[in-house]
């Protein structure tokens, strides 16, 4: 079984999350690697490094350079003539390019999997992440989105995949264009691949507050930031600090939650973290049931307290 997988990058490097479906794609067969974008070289030889990876296919056009998924899914659907599965990470790209390639191919797509019990058969959360599924496909080409906290990642060297040139007749499909990106620079590691996470809920009742709490703890602690859904509806944070089934899947090895009461929502996306710190003044909120570490008490005393003791 030959399974194509989506590389997911910043245009210089190769980001985690493709390493996670490249460990899920291992196990349904042979692995090949698809980066696309203008002037990848430079991203197509690190793929071709990763354990495992047999062959890296390199789409290299003005028509790819910011990735829009109406122009990449006629190219994938394409290469899958060649193919028996397509496999992406959950992550914004891939949830955006997945749903068309399914469509284009006329097929159901597997989304979110946890594990692979064959190739046919997949486990994914259903209901917040309060059930799992067992998924049997009888299609005959497969479309998966892979959850990366689910999987180990890949290792970076040991591969030597051969890159080999896509010829697509494809280019702009002129469905959409790229009108601007506003990326936020942040210092601090991302929220998919920090090892402890900080994160602040609606009970911070401000922004200033927020980032005067949260801010400083995750300096000392070399964390990232995240926030829940109600603190990012309410404006605290922005979109991308978002943790949740709407947000971001972590698993750290540390997840300290402030101020989250922990909605089934909040708790989907950062359930898997290793150890779960959380201080609430409600000694009922549900956070405390899945938390390794409770403290009950007054935020705006206690993370002063805890940020200049550490």
């Amino acid at each position: 079984m030959k399974t194509l997988v989506w590389v997911e990058h910043d245009g210089q490097a190769v980001k985690d999350a493709t390493l996670s479906a490249v460990t899920a794609a291992s196990q349904l067969g042979e692995v090949h690697l698809l980066v696309v974008g203008q002037g990848v070289d430079g991203v197509a030889a690190e793929a071709a490094k990763i354990a495992g990876v047999g062959k890296v296919h390199v789409a290299d056009d003005a028509a790819f350079a910011h990735a829009l998924a109406e122009n990449v899914a006629p190219l994938i659907v394409e290469l899958m003539a060649t193919h028996d599965a397509f496999v992406a990470p959950s992550t914004t790209h891939g949830k955006n390019i997945a749903p068309r390639v399914a469509a284009l191919l006329d097929v159901m797509q597997i989304s979110d999997i946890l594990s692979v019990e064959s190739e046919d058969t997949f486990t994914r959360p259903i209901y917040a992440g309060n059930a799992i599924a067992t998924v049997q496909s009888s299609d005959a080409k497969k479309v998966i989105t892979v959850r990366g906290t689910a999987f180990a990642k890949a290792a970076t060297e040991g591969g030597s995949g051969a890159i080999e040139a896509v010829a697509s007749t494809g280019g702009d499909k002129g469905l959409s264009t790229f009108a601007g990106a506003e990326i936020a620079k942040n210092e601090r590691p991302e929220l998919t691949s920090a090892k402890i996470i900080v994160s602040g809920g609606r009970a911070l009742a401000s922004s200033d507050q927020f980032h005067a709490l949260i801010d400083p703890l995750a300096d000392k602690l070399g964390a990232g930031v995240g926030a829940s859904r109600a603190a990012v509806d309410a404006g605290y944070a922005p979109n991308d600090y978002q943790v949740g089934q709407t947000g971001k899947i972590v698993a750290p090895e540390v997840y300290v939650a402030i101020g989250i009461s922990g909605a089934i929502q909040h708790l989907a996306g950062m359930k898997d973290s290793k150890v779960i710190v959380a201080i609430n003044k409600d000694e009922d909120a549900p956070i405390f049931q899945v938390a390794d570490i409770g403290l009950v008490g007054d935020l705006f005393k206690i993370v002063p307290e805890l940020t200049e003791k550490l």
